[in-house]
């Protein structure tokens, strides 16, 4: 599974476009049918979203749509039987993003048993700190399941401990806050992503604040890859369950600009 993964960024110039939704908004019969139409697209990497009712990394357009979705009354099952119906029709890798209360009331190895079941390759889970990931990782990675490291601008002296253990790829932040759209991202990021590369040759992609073609192929340039989380859940918040036509034009603009870098 983790080769899988690893493939995600074996793209034609090594660049890969990862893109998230939030199972369950605005149901269950969309997020498979926006899962199987952002492949079609070109995406590399689905992420998908378990929602939770505290989600403190994210900004309002994920935390309504993680509102949405637990109105509806999905639930962590109802998430992996996501994953059930879209493993019928494709192969694409997948990662699962969400908090640490849900995989622990889940149970960590009845999660990670599931996620292998059904070749989920990844988990990023950005309430654990680096210092106690342990608890997580092991059960994690005894399922074939990396756990997704995140590093931050404020990581600083960190990220050469954090990229030395990286598993799968490494989720660059690229601004401080919640995620979001942003007009401008002004972190060095090719600083952090040469300081990263001196610890690992584990691939970087960056994520938070990215929204438009230009920024996905500036970040694209200094790193392997773009990761577009509320510029996704926005169309979808917008269109419902029609969302399919305007996710394909979308995710198709992103990876075209993130191959052009």
């Amino acid at each position: 599974m983790i080769n899988r993964l690893e493939k995600v960024f074996d793209t034609p110039n090594k660049k890969a476009f990862i893109g998230f939704l939030t199972a369950g908004d605005p149901d269950a019969d969309s997020t498979v049918r926006f899962i199987l139409e952002m492949e079609r697209a070109g995406a590399d990497l689905i992420e998908i979203g378990i929602p939770f009712s505290d989600p403190t990394a994210e900004g309002v357009v994920i935390q309504e749509a993680n509102i949405r979705s637990l109105k509806n009354g999905m639930t962590t099952d109802g998430v992996f039987d996501i994953v059930r119906r879209v493993r019928e029709k494709s192969q694409i890798p997948l990662a699962f993003m969400t908090y640490v209360n849900p995989v622990f009331h889940y149970g960590y190895d009845r999660f990670f048993a599931r996620c292998e079941e059904l070749e989920v390759g990844a988990i990023i889970i950005p309430d654990v700190p680096f210092e106690e990931k342990a608890e997580v990782e092991e059960p994690a990675a005894a399922h074939n399941v990396a756990l997704i490291s995140m590093i931050a601008p404020t990581s600083e002296s960190r990220i050469q401990a954090i990229a030395s253990e990286a598993k799968g790829f490494i989720y660059v932040v690229s601004s401080m806050g919640v995620t979001g759209v942003r007009s401008e991202i002004k972190t060095d990021l090719a600083s952090m992503v040469e300081h990263i590369r001196k610890a690992t040759d584990v691939p970087c992609a960056i994520g938070f604040g990215i929204s438009t073609p230009e920024q996905a192929k500036k970040m694209a340039a200094v790193s392997d890859g773009a990761i577009v989380g509320s510029a996704i859940v926005r169309i979808i918040a917008e269109h419902g369950r029609e969302a399919a036509p305007y996710l394909y034009d979308y995710v198709k603009r992103m990876k075209e600009a993130v191959l052009e870098a």
